[in-house]
């Protein structure tokens, strides 16, 4: 799958082969691809560089996602398309929902939290569960979205999807395995058409019974007896990653404005990564021609990959899911890999490699294979105790609080020896995380802290949902809710 210059995305195939190929509405509205893959677009498009480098001082946020949209194949009328995108203005910045922050010389900082649950999920899921309502409605469609979280998807779906007509939503989230804040976000949720539900379990295990339902025939042949179609707000959705190239791009450019780089200018990218949805979103933001020298990846004690970028093998063998205190980030069953094998290997290579993981859970590349990569990708990761010493150094040195996903990136930078301009990206505000910022920094700075309306109100909000269940009981779960 190559790039095209000019060109628009029309089609999307599956990972894993197949001659059927489907619209980008239709990807996002069944997710579910061929054999049991992902949806992917049938090549990359290249940006148009001169147009972002005379536009990088006046285009705005919601300009270049309508552009990029465009060229991915979104297919939409453009008053209505800028209406949906005109929901980043209400942010705490109308005109810069991820601004970049320049802590010392050539090392910058895009928040992407600044969105109304405080992490980088709301730059994606704000959005895309507009457009699932739009096109639910043209279609005159009843959807219901799955969405397995750890910690942040669930939030950020619960608030885009709450009241969209048409649609209803069906969040699991690991009981224990996300931060109390996370927690209150999602069970204080009031929309009528959301329902929240712990399951006894990992991410891991929601992500795999939400695969599992996205293909099972038996599942959705019962959804529809109930008149409803079953798609999924996480990132295997790519409508989900087609919004979050745009804030690469967006970063790049805001650096440009700032005077930090000229345009043309290499930098590199540092992503805290779980599922791989950011880093394969900044992926194709540089295969379509944005100036990143490299891409690295910040993993937390759950290193699979860290092991994967630095060796060529992916291997879940003997792996337990460690929790820590970086829980959006506890995960071993990297999804959005499958889509980076088959851009850069071809679907039948990825279908073996993937039928090998599910077999015997691993996989591993070959030295052809890998040499592919290495000159894209870094990575490393970094323990609790690292986070914590990371998010405390930089707070006395640059007066700067970072959450904990975010210290996984300064930690890396650091090992790595980074030089250059490099651009982290802060995944979540630090009030999402207090228990662990208690714990990090002193009482007196905690309380000194700013926190916003949104963190701050959530205590005096109602519990309204409760129900923890085993990941067995899911199936029956979604559909008494459809009743």
């Amino acid at each position: 799958m190559f790039k095209k210059p000019g060109l628009v995305v029309n089609k999307y195939f599956s990972t894993r082969g197949g001659d059927n190929s489907v619209s980008l509405q239709d990807a996002m509205l069944n997710p579910a691809a061929n054999a049991g893959g992902l949806y992917v677009p049938e090549f990359i498009p290249e940006l148009d560089l001169e147009y972002l480098k005379e536009k990088s001082n006046i285009i705005r946020y919601i300009d270049l996602a309508f552009n990029v949209l465009h060229i991915f194949g979104i297919n939409m009328g453009n008053n209505e398309l800028f209406t949906i995108l005109k929901n980043y203005e209400n942010w705490d910045d109308p005109e810069n929902p991820a601004p970049v922050k320049t802590l010392e010389n050539g090392l910058h900082v895009m928040e992407l939290w600044h969105g109304p649950t405080r992490a980088f999920k709301d730059m994606a899921l704000s959005i895309f569960p507009k457009f699932l309502g739009s096109i639910a409605a043209a279609r005159n469609l009843n959807l219901l979205v799955m969405v397995a979280t750890s910690g942040d998807t669930g939030p950020a779906s619960n608030y885009g999807f709450a009241n969209v007509d048409k649609i209803k939503s069906f969040c699991m989230y690991p009981e224990g395995g996300t931060s109390e804040v996370q927690k209150l976000q999602m069970i204080t949720e009031d929309a009528e058409n959301i329902n929240v539900t712990g399951i006894n379990g990992n991410f891991d295990d929601a992500q795999n019974a939400l695969k599992e339902m996205l293909s099972s025939e038996e599942f959705k042949n019962a959804l529809s007896e109930k008149g409803y179609q079953v798609s999924a707000a996480n990132s295997v959705n790519f409508g989900r990653i087609v919004l979050q190239i745009v804030y690469h791009i967006w970063g790049y450019i805001e650096l440009v404005k700032k005077g930090s780089i000229k345009f043309g200018d290499e930098i590199t990218s540092v992503i805290p990564s779980g599922n791989f949805g950011n880093g394969l979103a900044c992926y194709y933001a540089k295969m379509m021609g944005l100036p990143i020298k490299k891409i690295v990846l910040a993993s937390n004690s759950n290193n699979v990959l860290t092991q994967f970028f630095m060796t060529g093998i992916y291997d879940l063998t003997n792996r337990e899911l460690i929790k820590t205190n970086s829980p959006a980030m506890d995960i071993l069953k990297s999804s959005n890999i499958e889509r980076l094998l088959c851009h850069l290997y071809g679907q039948e290579i990825t279908k073996e490699l993937m039928n090998n993981l599910n077999k015997n859970k691993s996989f591993e590349l070959s030295e052809n294979e890998f040499s592919e990569f290495v000159n894209i990708f870094s990575a490393d990761f970094a323990t609790d105790t690292e986070v914590v010493y990371k998010i405390s150094d930089v707070f006395m040195n640059n007066d700067y609080t970072i959450d904990p996903h975010t210290a996984t990136a300064f930690v890396v930078m650091e090992k790595l020896g980074l030089s250059g301009h490099v651009l982290i990206s802060s995944t979540a505000e630090w009030t999402k995380f207090q228990d662990t910022m208690i714990k990090t920094l002193d009482d007196e700075i905690i309380t000194s802290l700013e926190k916003p309306k949104q963190i701050v109100e959530l205590s005096a909000k109602k519990v309204n949902h409760t129900k923890v269940i085993p990941i067995s009981e899911i199936k029956k779960e979604v559909l008494n809710f459809l009743i």
